[in-house]
């Protein structure tokens, strides 16, 4: 009955401590950021808001990416979302659908050749906002 009684507390304590981890978690995940803010957060999950500036189908290109760059258009792109050609046909025609509209992406910001960048693989990571 001692050994019960003593672990009844510790439970309890772990149980509370788990909590407050995730709920920390929960907080970072639900960051809203600009284009122009993504690039310090590289790493971390968030949304990024922007208006897509110009898009880019690289049907020849090697894993045929499809390209959705947000506030400013190639070669001065702030931020990039990446549509890989295995999951396009999920985005219908990505580069025509968000095309001078604003969305916000979701996902965890990376670096490619120091711009940042999130990659999409599902159409519920894209939401078209209004101006």
């Amino acid at each position: 009955m001692k050994k019960i009684s003593i672990l009844v507390p510790i439970l309890f304590l772990l149980v509370a401590l788990g909590a407050q981890s995730s709920q920390g978690k929960t907080s970072k995940a639900s960051a809203t950021l600009t284009a122009a803010e993504a690039a310090s957060h590289i790493g971390e999950v968030a949304t990024v808001c922007g208006v897509v500036a110009d898009t880019r189908y690289a049907s020849s290109s090697r894993g045929k990416p499809t390209f959705l760059n947000l506030d400013k258009p190639y070669p001065n792109k702030v931020f990039t979302v990446v549509i890989w050609g295995a999951d396009r046909d999920k985005f219908g025609e990505p580069e025509e659908k968000y095309r001078d509209k604003r969305i916000c992406i979701t996902g965890k910001i990376m670096s490619y050749r120091g711009a940042p960048e999130i990659i999409a693989t599902d159409p519920k990571q894209i939401q078209i906002v209004e101006k």
